[in-house]
């Protein structure tokens, strides 16, 4: 498809700069068959889930990937790391910002009389970054950044402000796997989650390791020239004993977010598909876009994602562009916040 079908226009002052109270935004309701919106507060989530559905959550936690250092003349640089690669963790494949202070062979020190050299610099802007000590997830706690995407606007340099880092997990993330958050899952606390289970909701969770496919741009005109790099993912026995059970009695899946969607459905296209079993350890690397038949999700929990994304084309995927379209609309008129730190979808389904 061509990707200016999921173009939109949204004003700079709707994009969310600061995190709000967890469980306070609003939730805007999309019902994929009819097109019906409704406009509630995220607070009235649980009572849109029904009793024996499983909502499945991705409990990876983000690792503060942002780095920032100094070149051989002093000038600030940002080293965004993405996957160690190899054996250990000296070796890295990274982003640069701007890409001119990182260039081939180039040094980079950091604090903790940490440095690393620039080994490789790739077609795609990719580097590989060689450091002098293993870049373990200690070490990015105390000198790494949270991995804030560039439209939430922050001060090059400065150090974390203490609300993002901690809004910028779930309150149920685990190992530090992610270079960004799955967003979807920002707006429970553990009192809503309570009122969920208590409503007979099984809760189930996975892992997939938010990668830079995800936020990597399309930059193709058609659809079909974009490649998804491969993210690692496992959904766990008890997951997939709660999803089999459910698909049996005729309950409903639905997923905290598109990182969820895309490990589900993917998992759901290989040999064993979603059968019980052991854990399940496979790359998720499907593009969904519109004509993707679901095998496994009926419901979708989801933020409001940027224009021609693969994260707006897997929502259209799932409710049809133009319902997807107008409900953005609707969210636009009505004041409603958007991205990361925004304000929530639940996209209505049956199973």
């Amino acid at each position: 498809m061509r990707v200016d079908l999921f173009d939109y226009f949204l004003p700079a002052d709707r994009i969310a700069q600061t995190p709000r109270p967890r469980g306070t935004s609003r939730l805007l309701v999309l019902d994929r068959k009819t097109g019906a919106i409704a406009h509630r507060p995220f607070a009235d989530f649980p009572e849109l889930l029904q009793r024996g559905d499983v909502l499945v959550r991705n409990d990876v936690r983000v690792r503060n990937a942002r780095l920032y250092g100094r070149d051989g003349e002093g000038r600030i640089v940002e080293i965004f790391l993405l996957r160690a690669m190899g054996e250990g963790l000296r070796r890295w494949e990274a982003l640069a910002r701007p890409g001119r202070r990182a260039k081939k062979g180039g040094q980079v020190r950091f604090s903790e009389a940490l440095a690393g050299r620039v080994e490789d610099v790739r077609d795609d802007g990719r580097r590989e970054i060689v450091f002098d000590r293993d870049v373990d997830p200690a070490l990015l706690d105390r000198i790494g950044n949270v991995p804030l995407p560039p439209y939430i606007r922050r001060e090059a340099g400065a150090p974390d402000r203490p609300e993002d880092r901690e809004a910028y997990q779930t309150v149920y993330a685990k190992e530090p796997l992610a270079v960004a958050a799955p967003t979807a899952g920002l707006h429970f606390t553990e009192g809503l989650l309570e009122r969920i289970r208590d409503r007979g909701v099984v809760i189930a969770d996975l892992t997939l390791a938010v990668g830079a496919a995800t936020f990597k741009p399309v930059t193709s005109e058609d659809t079909e020239k974009h490649s998804f790099d491969p993210e690692d993912a496992v959904i766990p026995s008890v997951t997939l004993g709660a999803i089999a059970r459910a698909r049996k009695e005729g309950r409903r899946v639905v997923a905290v977010g598109t990182t969820v969607a895309r490990t589900l459905e993917t998992a759901a296209r290989l040999p064993q598909g979603l059968e019980p079993g052991q854990d399940r350890h496979f790359p998720a690397d499907i593009f969904i876009t519109p004509g993707f038949e679901f095998r496994a999700v009926d419901a979708l929990l989801t933020n409001f994602h940027l224009p021609r994304s693969t994260l707006l084309m897997l929502v259209s995927a799932f409710a049809g562009r133009e319902n997807v379209l107008a409900a953005y609309d609707a969210a636009i008129r009505e004041g409603y916040l958007f991205y990361s730190y925004g304000d929530a979808m639940f996209i209505l389904g049956e199973a």
